[in-house]
């Protein structure tokens, strides 16, 4: 395999494989769609682009949630998964692989790769005792427990005692590897501050962990041993590889790594840090395999400044929000207004002020009286500018001629909240331009030419502003593009990425006098706060 077509010419990500237990909730839409947006930008971009999400079925947190509403587990799942299709598709997040842990194919991979695992000597018998949180699925330390023997991830569960015989992997035969390769890839875990995280778990000493479980029907059983059934961790990463399998592909571990391996990004949530960052590689190393490029930990979310939760009342229905709200809406707000990687919060008055100011205000209108004018002051076509005709000291042209460079280094980065900024900082500049230009005035004292320069300055930026915001607000962008006289709709992300690839469109001065100016519409209508009752 060619490793440098992949890093070139290739793309995979993953969302994690979110479990089952419940129906999806905002903290499983969040990474989500920060995954569908670093998609469409690399799509932008000219590349092959692999979106990987999926479901994490195993384990006996599921065998419980399906026991307490009476179903088996496989059934327990099927009814589960629907929501999350769903509400993918509500979210306008386009994913290429659907990887579901229970599917035959999966097992196929994850036996053949525990048997390389088992050939390199990595898997031994031994005797587990130990703190277990179930939510977590997951055995603790002493010293991370809470008060009353509480995890500290799930902070409202006690953790059960247990003692049995297990098969382990042996992670402490990785320690240094492990470190060393933290040394020579120091991207491999982002942001800085997780990083930090697993460097400090490592150097406390890595110790072995236990790969299989007793008395647990429901999982793979293990290859060596039936008795046994395979810990959810070991089989749950593997569904990262099953993904990348075609669909009519035999099940082999040559088949699944052929195109798309090493993965290029796993996005996670910061709880499943250790997994991603410490077993996984290890796990990978000892089966021989190259490891992905970059694991990104996100943070989490609070609603009013609290932990969201069942028990508080307080959760955050992203169907809901969707449905109220709009796809473009819900995806702008959480990738502008959290710094990904951060904790973020969201309150629904700041979520309406940010829309209406940014997306109404800002962007909308701009479009809106910029077309009116331009119907009314010239022959209702682009103004007959030549983009050489508007000097490099314009102020909008000074922004828009670097503001591409900028948001591609701020999308590669995952801070989406930078590069909206960047983008808004045009939007704002140009509304600030035409107050200050007054066009109505230069058509009055007759100034045609200099009018039609303003004209034109303001909608390349708009233009260009719905470009670089397509991956975040791909119908806005579309509806922005289409008034524009282009026929473009970013949700066909092929068609798109031909007709109009980044490094043109995400220049300033494309506009032309050829363009047939569609209708004057409202691209994004205010949103009126709801009434206190």
């Amino acid at each position: 395999m060619n490793l440098v077509d992949k890093t070139e010419k290739t793309f995979a990500l993953t969302t994690p494989l979110y479990y089952v237990n419940d129906v999806p909730h905002i903290g499983s839409a969040y990474p989500t769609m920060a995954a569908d947006v670093i998609a469409r930008f690399q799509r932008l971009l000219g590349h092959r682009v692999l979106l990987i999400t999926g479901t994490d079925e195993h384990g006996q947190k599921i065998q419980r949630a399906a026991e307490s509403k009476g179903l088996p587990p496989q059934e327990f799942c099927d009814e589960i998964v629907p929501s999350f299709v769903s509400l993918w598709q509500l979210l306008n997040i386009q994913y290429d692989r659907f990887s579901r842990t229970t599917a035959t194919r999966h097992e196929a991979i994850v036996k053949e790769f525990f048997g390389r695992v088992w050939e390199a000597g990595d898997i031994y018998q031994g005797q587990q005792q130990g703190w277990y949180c179930v939510s977590c699925e997951e055995f603790k330390e002493e010293r991370e427990l809470l008060e009353g023997r509480r995890c500290p991830i799930h902070t409202n569960k006690e953790v059960e005692w247990r003692d049995e015989q297990n098969y382990f992997f042996s992670l402490s035969k990785y320690q240094t590897q492990l470190e060393e390769f933290y040394q020579s890839r120091p991207d491999f875990i982002q942001p800085e501050s997780r990083r930090n995280e697993v460097l400090s778990f490592v150097s406390q000493g890595l110790q072995d962990f236990s790969i299989s479980r007793v008395n647990l029907d429901w999982g793979f059983p293990v290859p060596v041993n039936p008795k046994h059934t395979l810990y959810v961790w070991f089989d749950a990463l593997l569904g990262y590889v099953t993904a990348l399998l075609e669909p009519d592909a035999e099940p082999t571990l040559t088949n699944a790594l052929e195109t798309w391996w090493p993965i290029n990004l796993h996005l996670i949530g910061k709880d499943i840090l250790r997994f991603h960052a410490v077993y996984w590689p290890a796990m990978l190393l000892s089966a021989g395999l190259p490891l992905p490029e970059r694991v990104f930990g996100h943070g989490f979310l609070t609603k009013d400044g609290q932990k969201m939760g069942k028990t508080m009342g307080n959760t955050l229905d992203p169907v809901d929000l969707v449905q109220r709200y709009g796809s473009d809406a819900v995806r702008y707000y959480f990738l502008k207004e959290i710094e990904f990687g951060k904790d973020g919060d969201f309150n629904e008055v700041r979520f309406i002020n940010v829309l209406n100011a940014d997306l109404a205000n800002d962007l909308g209108n701009l479009l809106n009286r910029t077309l009116n004018m331009v119907k009314k002051y010239c022959p209702g076509n682009v103004p007959s500018i030549a983009n050489e005709a508007i000097t490099d000291e314009n102020p909008l042209k000074a922004i828009g001629l670097r503001l591409g460079e900028q948001v591609k280094q701020a999308y590669g980065a995952l801070a989406f909240n930078q590069a909206c900024e960047a983008i808004l900082l045009l939007v704002q500049a140009s509304n600030k331009f035409i107050d200050e230009q007054a066009p109505w005035s230069l058509y009055k004292q007759g100034q045609q030419q200099a009018l039609e320069k303003v004209l034109y300055a303001v909608l390349e930026s708009v233009r260009l502003a719905a470009y670089l915001l397509s991956p975040i607000i791909p119908n806005i962008s579309s509806d922005i593009y289409q008034q524009l006289g282009f026929g473009i709709d970013f949700n066909d992300q092929i068609q798109s990425s031909i007709a109009a690839p980044f490094a043109i469109h995400a220049t300033w001065g494309i506009l032309s006098s050829k363009q047939q100016l569609g209708t004057p519409q409202p691209v994004f209508k205010r949103i009126e706060p709801p009434k206190n009752d």
